[in-house]
Formats: structure tokens, C-alpha cells, sequence
């Protein structure tokens, strides 16, 4: 049975992987819902967060794959409840449609959304939530005209209170010194 997947990967920065990486899901004919890359609390460290929504079997078989690039340190797959996760989106829409009526400023406090930008012929609002809330404040706004709208890929933490990148390089670590310790013997 599908179900909505965030795959995590840590990597170095590297020309030619994220090509790469998304070979791995158009091989397999799985869709990329969402994917944004950034820097990692490790320096140095890039972290892709992509969402899929694919069966758990696919899942395991992309991760395995995206594990085997030389430049990706480790990628992992959690469902949605395991994760903490944001999306932000821009909406510009007229400036004479906010000062019309009060509608748009009541839609803007009842979404937790706020104004960034005011000019004679535009303003621009941002609203961060998950993507069901950001794409119903772009419908309420719609019916006033929005002139742009952009939503961000998804970013995601995990729950967890340590950092499953920092787990692996840790144990990865300590295996390195046994072994180097077993070849001083």
C-alpha cells in the first residue's frame, strides 16, 4: 500500500549527484513530490529531503540505492509521523484588493500568515504550515486575484532527539578505530 515517505540523504556537496540521485526514482517510475536541498547542522554536509509517496517496498529499494553514490554518507526513509516538517509559500496578490475590503487581512491573522512586502500595486504575503494550510490560504486569496504564488519543497527534521546522521558517523567512527586497532596487533 502507498504511503507518504520523506527520504533524507547527507552527502557532500558534489556536482552531478542531485542528476543523479533523481535517475534513481525515474528508473524506478516513482514521482518526486517534493525535494529541497540544503545544508546539514554538520559542516560541509548537504541534507536532501525528498517526499515520495510510494509502497514501503520501493522505499527501502530507492534508499539502498541513493546509499551506494560514493559522495552520500547515508540516506534514511521515515513516514510522516516520525518527522517534523514546514513548507513556506509566497502569494503576491493587489494591493488595491487589500485595501478594498478587509477580507484578505482577516484571511492573512486567521492563517497565521504575514506581509512581507506592500507597494502601490502589490503585496506579498508568507505563510509557513504544511501544504494543506498554505494551499488553502492560495484559495481564500484567489477569489481577490493572486498574481504569483510559489510553495518551498518540504524540510523536515526527525522527532528523534539526536541526530540520525550524527548516530551513524559515530558508530561508523568507533568501527574504523577496532579495525585499526586490530591491525596494530
Amino acid at each position: 500500500m502507498k504511503q507518504e515517505y520523506i527520504i533524507t540523504a547527507y552527502s557532500e556537496n558534489h556536482i552531478g549527484l542531485l542528476n543523479r540521485i533523481t535517475i534513481i526514482f525515474t528508473r524506478r517510475k516513482v514521482n518526486i513530490e517534493s525535494l529541497t536541498v540544503s545544508q546539514s547542522a554538520l559542516k560541509g554536509i548537504s541534507k536532501f529531503t525528498i517526499v515520495v509517496n510510494e509502497t514501503t517496498d520501493k522505499v527501502v529499494n530507492i534508499v539502498k540505492q541513493i546509499d551506494k553514490q560514493i559522495e552520500v554518507l547515508k540516506a534514511f526513509y521515515n513516514t510522516n509521523d516520525e518527522m517534523i516538517f514546514q513548507e513556506v509559500a509566497l502569494y503576491k496578490v493587489p494591493t488595491k484588493a487589500l485595501m478594498d475590503s478587509d477580507q484578505i487581512e482577516k484571511m492573512i491573522r486567521s492563517h497565521n500568515a504575514r506581509i512581507l512586502e506592500i507597494t502601490s500595486e502589490y503585496t506579498v504575503i508568507e505563510k509557513t504550515g504544511h501544504e494543506e494550510e498554505t494551499q488553502a490560504l492560495f484559495e481564500g486569496l484567489n477569489t481577490f486575484g493572486v498574481l504569483q504564488f510559489i510553495r518551498s519543497g518540504r524540510i523536515a527534521i526527525t522527532r528523534s532527539p539526536v541526530e540520525r546522521l550524527s548516530e551513524f558517523l559515530k558508530q561508523r567512527d568507533s568501527l574504523f578505530e577496532k579495525l585499526e586497532e586490530g591491525s596494530k596487533i
